[in-house]
């Protein structure tokens, strides 16, 4: 009870502009680990190395592949490496969609080769390809009936990823459904030297299912110009994508056992699973090492807290979250004691602080936890945390949840491209990462009430 009050007492003089705690007593046990974390973490390239061997060992890890399976022992095989306690795989069923060959090329008025990715979960063309001449539009509104027997093509420029991404999942059917016989969106994400996007598109029950597949957005202006000139572009369209039965995939999880609470739980990861092009080192190889070597960290300098710290590397995100709702389903029972759940999948570059939801006594406790950040300048605590691997279970259990406010200036210019590669990603802001899920996790875990109490 004596606890419960200390903290009621202190956090009631948070700022209210930053919504941090300034400095109160029941902070001031976690001071030396704090430090202590934050030196391991910044003393070395260790997490930045191996990122690099996951990423350059195993390339791309798209769901169904020998490469995601490789890596996922690889994983488990490193986390008992490094003394974490009862690591194990928990089986998954995933889906498998293979790319196969493909192309696209402008064939009159002029031949042109456009650079092409199809979409994951995309039909292929029949053999021999698609020839058909080309409807470019802005919106969704723009579609009509001039649709029909054509590719609609989407030339839709980048705002924000949840605005935008929308003509990716959802723009294939909409163009099926006024006849169109297949389509391309412009790539989201900001101009990149032609370089295209890929990512998930998704199907209805009711519409027909047409080939998808994103151009650079540069050859998605270069049609628009055709077009707006009165001799719109005919393009002959390949894609041998197809979809195989579901394979046999894992979670990763390996733990740091509470010593007082062990079933109440405080968990991190990212998920191990990438696009088939790159090789997966931001989105999100490297959520998944900067969540592992917090835990690792943790576990090399003595520190166990009272709650179990639980890393989960989550399979299948990119292309159906199976590994993210079987983990729910797992653990219905004990959802209730899941203290809180932070996601890393917005990349590994220079942190800025955490965003976090819950409710208002929660986020006091982590901005004040935050603030044994400011060394390093990762102290702010801003709202909406949370992740698309941690989602299923947050929403079921209104679970606590945050991510790491990362500078994401340049996530959306490789993310889903060959461009997301290992020679990207900055050791320092790789260290910082790890400093500041170490200590927030740490802190959360052995609180002596729980978050948000």
């Amino acid at each position: 009870m004596a606890a419960v009050l200390v903290v009621g007492i202190c956090l009631r003089n948070a700022s209210p502009a930053t919504g941090q705690a300034d400095q109160p007593a029941w902070l001031d046990p976690y001071r030396e680990p704090a430090s202590r974390i934050i030196g391991a973490a910044m003393a070395d390239t260790f997490a930045w190395n191996r990122l690099a061997e996951l990423s350059d060992m195993f390339g791309h890890r798209l769901s169904g592949s020998p490469q995601l399976e490789q890596a996922i022992q690889w994983a488990a095989n490193g986390m008992r490496a490094d003394g974490l306690e009862n690591v194990h795989l928990e089986p998954v069923m995933v889906p498998h969609w293979v790319r196969g060959q493909e192309h696209a090329r402008v064939i009159r008025p002029t031949e042109q080769d456009l650079v092409m990715l199809g979409l994951g979960g995309s039909i292929g063309t029949p053999p021999g390809g698609i020839e058909a001449e080309t409807f470019v539009v802005d919106s969704f509104d723009a579609l009509d009936s001039r649709a029909h027997g054509k590719i609609v093509v989407y030339n839709v420029p980048f705002t924000t990823y949840t605005q935008t991404v929308r003509y990716r999942t959802t723009g294939a059917w909409r163009a099926a459904r006024h006849g169109a016989v297949a389509s391309l969106v412009r790539s989201v994400g900001p101009r990149g030297a032609r370089t295209p996007h890929t990512g998930a598109v998704n199907y209805t029950e009711t519409d027909p299912r047409i080939p998808a597949a994103a151009i650079t957005v540069e050859d998605a202006e270069l049609l628009q110009r055709m077009q707006d000139r009165g001799t719109p572009a005919w393009v002959r369209l390949e894609m041998d994508a197809h979809l195989l039965p579901d394979a046999e995939s894992a979670n990763v999880v390996g733990e740091i056992l509470g010593w007082e609470w062990p079933d109440e739980v405080v968990v991190v990861g990212g998920h191990i699973d990438s696009w088939d092009v790159g090789t997966g080192s931001t989105d999100d190889g490297g959520g998944c090492i900067v969540t592992w070597e917090a835990l690792r960290i943790i576990k090399q300098l003595g520190l166990r807290p009272r709650r179990t710290l639980r890393v989960v590397l989550w399979t299948n995100e990119e292309n159906g979250l199976r590994g993210a709702t079987a983990y729910r389903d797992r653990y219905d029972k004990q959802l209730a004691d899941h203290i809180m759940m932070l996601e890393s999948d917005s990349g590994v570059s220079r942190p800025r602080g955490f965003l976090f939801t819950g409710n208002p006594r929660g986020r006091e406790t982590v901005g004040a936890i935050a603030s044994l950040l400011r060394g390093i300048d990762v102290h702010r605590v801003g709202p909406n945390g949370g992740g698309a691997d941690i989602g299923p279970s947050v929403r079921v259990a209104n679970i606590p949840s945050m991510s790491l406010d990362v500078d994401r200036s340049n996530y959306f210019t490789i993310h889903h491209t060959p461009a997301d590669t290992m020679d990207k990603i900055d050791p320092t802001e790789v260290a910082q990462n790890v400093a500041a899920i170490a200590v927030m996790a740490y802190i959360v875990a052995d609180l002596p009430d729980r978050l948000g109490r």
